[in-house]
């Protein structure tokens, strides 16, 4: 494919000022700070499994989930967890301690981005050519941006997009959730892990554009995936670049990046201890009563050599 083509359906995004982060849901996402981006270009959706597909038939990629693990890199392995596989999430049949996500977290052997829910299940028999890519690690994500020319976006980048425009608000549409009852993303209605009410009409993931674009023209940005960003994961939002002193809340900070960990780092190297990248958006599986992260200020830690039925990516090009 040429350049021109992998660059379809990107969304050329301002640079600007903007308040950052939020102070009404999780500590994380404190505090409220200023930050400038510069211009940047933006996917205007999630890379699709159509998109993944022409990416593997090009390369002959093979995806983390798909590699089995060496118990040489993961001491204490239980027996029999040497096999390929990947988290799939399973509901529960009813009310479950929430703080154990392995209620419903299920390493499956053979779940990969092409079987989504287990070996026995495919993109055809389930008509998800058109959803979002899952089962992906972070270093499967940063394959596909190079391949194709680009960059996952920073944090700043990813939540600056998100809020398609609008300052201050919790949501991407605004205050409200559900203006009016209607559903706006694809996130979980009901009591989570047991009870969705598919009221936005989807039990896992949709197809991209299922849902009003925001003010920049960009869908999915909120729910449906989480997605993986460029930067390793620091707390409170801190900035820790040396080149670039924030001097406090009080100032603004240019394009910030998070930790300080190597971007070299390759998760398949052995001996070598796994970061946590960010994740930005929330998914098809936050709820009202369990992670209210379908939001553009939320943000989550994720081992850079997991995958999951509910992460996927976007890329972006600066400059």
């Amino acid at each position: 494919m040429t350049v021109a083509e992998l660059r379809e359906g990107m969304v050329a995004i301002p640079g600007g000022t903007f308040t950052m982060g939020s102070e009404a849901f999780y500590p994380e996402e404190a505090p409220l700070r200023r930050v400038k981006v510069d211009p940047f270009l933006i996917d205007e959706t999630p890379v699709t499994n159509r998109q993944f597909a022409r990416f593997v038939e090009a390369t002959g990629y093979v995806t983390f989930a798909e590699i089995p693990p060496d118990p040489k890199d993961y001491p204490g392995m239980l027996p029999g967890m040497d096999k390929a596989g990947s988290l799939v999430f399973r509901k529960t049949r009813g009310p479950v301690d929430m703080g154990n996500p392995g209620n419903w977290w299920h390493f499956e052997f053979g779940a990969d981005w092409r079987h989504p829910l287990g070996p026995d299940s495919s993109l055809d028999e389930l008509d998800l050519w058109d959803h979002p890519v899952v089962h992906v690690a972070w270093t499967d994500a940063d394959a596909y941006a190079k391949w194709a020319g680009k960059a996952l976006p920073t944090e700043a980048e990813y939540e600056y997009a998100a809020r398609g425009g609008l300052e201050g608000r919790e949501y991407a549409w605004g205050d409200e959730l559900a203006p009016g009852g209607e559903m706006m993303a694809n996130y979980w209605q009901g009591l989570f892990p047991f009870a969705n009410q598919c009221l936005d009409g989807w039990e896992r993931t949709s197809p991209v554009k299922s849902f009003a674009p925001n003010g920049y023209g960009l869908y999915d940005m909120i729910a449906n995936t989480w997605e993986w960003t460029a930067d390793w994961w620091s707390d409170h939002g801190a900035n820790t670049d040396p080149a670039k002193k924030s001097g406090g809340a009080c100032c603004t900070v240019s394009n910030p990046r998070g930790g300080q960990l190597k971007d070299s780092y390759d998760a398949r190297q052995p001996g070598v201890h796994i970061g946590r990248k960010v994740l930005k958006g929330g998914s098809h599986l936050c709820a009202e009563n369990y992670c209210q992260r379908y939001r553009p200020a939320a943000r989550h830690p994720e081992m850079i050599d997991t995958s999951t039925t509910h992460i996927g990516f976007r890329c972006a090009v600066r400059g």
